[in-house]
């Protein structure tokens, strides 16, 4: 399963010094995630993917967010650094499910 989609970045609340820079997936795309990897349990409830941003690829895990309800892409500073974004910007993403 494949999604593409824009979204801002946005730096978690909890690790805020520390800059952890996210991306919210769509509420339809993370609902239909739901739905195809039902029974998938990894730690934290993350899903292994491939991510894009731009010319940068890399293979990570969403995690499901509860307070907004959707899965969120964590983007590391090399991928932030190499497409020259930073929080509050917003970028076209294709992140496409490893796991069954």
């Amino acid at each position: 399963m494949r999604v593409e989609f824009s979204a801002e970045l946005w730096i978690w609340d909890a690790r805020r010094g520390e800059s952890w820079t996210f991306v919210s997936l769509p509420g339809d795309s993370s609902e239909l995630i739901r739905d195809v990897t039902s029974g998938v349990r990894r730690g934290f409830g993350s899903l292994r993917v491939r991510a894009a941003i731009g010319g940068s690829s890399w293979t990570t895990s969403i995690f499901p967010d509860s307070a907004r309800g959707v899965y969120v892409l964590p983007v590391k500073r090399a991928i932030r650094k190499a497409e020259s974004l930073d929080a509050g910007d917003t970028t076209p993403v294709t992140v496409e499910l490893l796991d069954p």
